[in-house]
């Protein structure tokens, strides 16, 4: 379906009565066009954390909990965020034998809207730890060229004498990523990592890119398979991820990653701006 007629942006009443109806999937088909023949795009996952879940168990008494949704980058369509925040907040009044009956409902809901299985572990309120970054984070570069819309040409390779006939590894990242939400506008603000195999790239090139986001109008997932894209075809690594980790609006925070090999899949962490 198209985002336009989606809730995302429009004034709306939170239910109070269970609604799965009210999940909006959106096809990721029309976003991924431009990089459908990129086997990495449909490897990784999309990971959301969702703040605010709530139910009434067996004898009426509220219960809360964060949850951890898992949806593969395969699935035919993604979960547009504002219904899903109210097809949670649907079940605030909604009664449950046990917590294992309300995850089993939310995933048959979830994995019905998204045409895949989609998995929700539930934690205690207190047990969602906070993660440091790993990897060299690359803010302290000076890039050259700065532009505000996605622009692929400023990836480059280090082109040092020393490094042009060799292969790394490494993990780099940035807390400078920033896009707009395509509907409301709204600024989207994240951390992203690049785990990277192959002749060294530039780092200031790397961070010129992400930088250039700015001004870009795109879902969260859309931005990573982009970023994941560029990456691939510009530098062509032997291997590669993209996992980014934005902020939480709504709360919701929602967390792609992309990866060529499917060894290289990361565990989901929380950093401190979530």
């Amino acid at each position: 379906m198209s985002v336009e007629l989606s809730l995302l942006g429009k004034d709306t009443q939170y239910p109070t009565t269970y609604q799965p109806e009210i999940l909006f999937p959106i096809s990721r088909a029309q976003a991924r066009e431009n990089y459908a023949h990129i086997e990495g795009i449909y490897k990784g996952k999309d990971w959301w954390h969702i703040f605010e879940i709530s139910w009434l168990n067996a004898k009426g008494i509220p219960q809360v909990a964060i949850g951890r949704m898992i949806l593969p980058a395969s699935s035919p369509n993604l979960i547009e965020s504002k219904s899903l925040k109210l097809y949670f907040n649907s079940m605030n009044f909604t009664q449950f034998d046990s917590k294992e009956a309300f995850i089993t409902t939310v995933e048959q809901d979830l994995s019905k809207a998204a045409e895949a299985e989609v998995k929700l572990d539930l934690f205690q309120v207190d047990d969602l730890a906070i993660s440091q970054p790993q990897g060299i984070c690359i803010d302290d570069q000076e890039p050259t060229n700065l532009v505000n819309h996605p622009d692929a040409s400023l990836l480059s390779l280090d082109e040092s004498v020393e490094t042009q006939a060799k292969n790394i590894e490494v993990q780099l990242f940035s807390h400078l990523l920033r896009s707009n939400c395509p509907v409301t506008g709204q600024p989207d603000w994240g951390t992203v990592f690049i785990r990277y195999q192959g002749k060294k790239p530039c780092y200031r090139s790397i961070l010129a890119y992400i930088i250039s986001y700015r001004q870009h109008n795109g879902f969260h997932e859309q931005c990573v398979e982009q970023i994941f894209a560029d990456i691939w075809q510009i530098l062509k690594p032997e291997k590669l991820m993209v996992y980014a980790t934005y902020t939480r609006r709504g709360g919701l925070d929602i967390n792609p990653c992309r990866v060529s090999d499917e060894s290289w899949m990361p565990s989901p962490i929380r950093l401190a701006r979530q």
